[in-house]
C-alpha cells in the first residue's frame, strides 16, 4: 500500500513538473500559428487605410502602402511604408530595418529615428502597421480558454495567452491575445504598459482569402482610457511582391520613387 501510494504521489509530481514546459510549448505553437494567419511567409505588399473616430464622428484618415520584406534568419520583417493620403503626407516614409525605425519627411530631407509606439493616426502606431512575428518577438503563455463572439455572431472558443516581450525594440511590453483553437485565427488583444496600464484593445475581424490564405482584413482599436476614440484599419491590395533590398536602407529614403 505504502509502495503504491509513493508510485503515485511520484506520478503526480512529474504532472506537475512536466505540465508548465509542455503548456509554455503548445502556448508559444498557438502564437506561431496564429502569425502565420496574420502574416504571409515571403515580401508582399499591401494597403492599409487608417480611420480615426471620436464619439462616432470620422475626424481623420490616411492611407499607406506597406511594403514588408521576410528575413528567413530571424522569420521577421523588415518594413517600409509610403504615405499615399491625405495629400499633404505625400513622399512620407517610415522604415524599419531590423531593431530600428526611422521616419523620412520629404520637406526636410532628413530621417530621423521614432519608436514602434508612435502613431501614425489615432490609436494605430507604427508597430501596429508594421508585420510583427510575435512568437519570435514574445514568450507566450496559455492562461485559461474563453468564449468569443466574432465579427460574424458565431460564437468561438478562444486560449487565452499572455505575452510578454523578449527585446525592447516591440512596440508593446505585455499583451493578451485571444486565439481560435480551431483556426488558429487571433480575434482579440489587448497591449498593456510595463506597468500593466491598458493602452488599447483590438479587434481582429473581417477574414477573407488574401495571398493563399484566409486573413484579417480589418482591425478595429479602442483607446484603453477613453472608449469612445476608435481607429479602424482596413487591408486591401494584397500583393506577392520582390521587395529590393535598397529600400530598405536608411540613405536610400530621398531617392525612394515609389513603385520604382
Amino acid at each position: 500500500m505504502r509502495e503504491a501510494l509513493l508510485r503515485a504521489a511520484t506520478a503526480a509530481l512529474l504532472v506537475l513538473v512536466a505540465t508548465p514546459a509542455l503548456a509554455a510549448e503548445s502556448a508559444q505553437e498557438l502564437l506561431a500559428r496564429a502569425d502565420a494567419v496574420r502574416n504571409p511567409d515571403r515580401d508582399f505588399s499591401v494597403t492599409t487605410t487608417l480611420t480615426e473616430y471620436r464619439a462616432g464622428k470620422r475626424v481623420d484618415t490616411s492611407t499607406l502602402v506597406v511594403y514588408s520584406k521576410f528575413a528567413a534568419d530571424n522569420a521577421q520583417y523588415n518594413s517600409l511604408i509610403r504615405y499615399t493620403q491625405p495629400r499633404r503626407d505625400l513622399g512620407k516614409l517610415i522604415l524599419r530595418n531590423g531593431m530600428e525605425v526611422w521616419f523620412y519627411d520629404p520637406a526636410s530631407k532628413a530621417s530621423v529615428r521614432v519608436s514602434p509606439q508612435a502613431r501614425l493616426l489615432g490609436q494605430a502606431s507604427n508597430g501596429d502597421v508594421m508585420n510583427t512575428n510575435l512568437a519570435k518577438a514574445y514568450t507566450a503563455e496559455a492562461v485559461g480558454r474563453e468564449t468569443l463572439e466574432d465579427d460574424t455572431k458565431q460564437k468561438r472558443t478562444c486560449v487565452k495567452l499572455k505575452l510578454v516581450a523578449q527585446r525592447k525594440d516591440v512596440a508593446y511590453a505585455r499583451v493578451d491575445y485571444w486565439v481560435d483553437e480551431e483556426n488558429g485565427r487571433p480575434l482579440k488583444a489587448q497591449f498593456f504598459t510595463t506597468e500593466g496600464r491598458l493602452l488599447k484593445t483590438a479587434f481582429f475581424r473581417k477574414f477573407e482569402t488574401a495571398l493563399e490564405r484566409e486573413r484579417p482584413t480589418e482591425t478595429v482599436i479602442i483607446d484603453g482610457l477613453d472608449t469612445q476614440w476608435i481607429t479602424v484599419m482596413r487591408a486591401s491590395n494584397f500583393q506577392w511582391r520582390e521587395i529590393p533590398k535598397t529600400w530598405l536602407q536608411r540613405d536610400y529614403l530621398p531617392r525612394f520613387r515609389g513603385e520604382e
